[in-house]
């Protein structure tokens, strides 16, 4: 790969990875109600779980799904209702989470890995990027590549998400205004399941 193309990489990473998805407005919503310290293993569960299912498209499971789309169908179908779960669970989320609350949890790490499997932006990330970024001379190489350009990039930007979510507590720290924030962030966790029913 040349470095020009590992730079437009890089840039492609960056923006998909910064800009608003399932995983940045979980992480908005957690950095909020249970602040940034408690939010790094979503944060980490994110970075490894997607470079996990960047290595897994780029060696073969993208042609996997393309072969059997009723398998793809499936997997469309439980990420929109895991998605709709979680944005439920956020939506009704009422208090901000103290140290020695036992109701509220944040995401686990593995738990935010194997979303990756179900989200559907990181699917369009993952097949896009395999398939503008990798070389047919160099298969192997490029997808290594594109894993490590994501890797680079991707835990700095959806940190930003959960540091934004932590400085906003002061201010939800009010429950009716963390009331109509967490709907707010359900309803737009739900709203990101469009682009998936066109």
């Amino acid at each position: 790969m040349s470095l020009d193309a590992f730079l437009a990489l890089l840039v492609y990473a960056f923006v998909t990875s910064i800009t608003p998805g399932p995983n940045n407005l979980m992480l908005l919503a957690s950095g909020v109600n249970f602040g940034i310290v408690r939010t790094i293993p979503h944060m980490f569960g994110i970075s490894i779980g997607f470079c996990v299912l960047l290595l897994a498209v780029g060696f073969g499971l993208g042609a996997v799904l393309t072969a059997f789309p009723a398998l793809h169908t499936a997997l469309k179908i439980a990420g929109a209702a895991y998605l709709l779960y979680l944005a439920w669970k956020i939506a009704m989320s009422r208090s901000l989470s103290a140290k020695g609350e036992v109701e509220a949890k944040p995401m686990r790490f593995i738990d935010a890995a194997a979303f990756q499997w179900v989200n559907p932006k990181a699917w369009v990330m993952a097949i896009t990027a395999m398939a503008v970024y990798t070389n047919a001379d160099h298969p192997f190489l490029s997808v290594v590549l594109i894993a490590f350009a994501f890797s680079l990039v991707n835990l700095p930007s959806v940190s930003i998400w959960a540091g934004f979510g932590t400085a906003l507590r002061g201010f939800l720290s009010d429950p009716v205004r963390l009331k109509w924030f967490n709907i707010a962030m359900g309803v737009l966790l739900a709203a990101t399941l469009w682009p998936m029913l066109k």
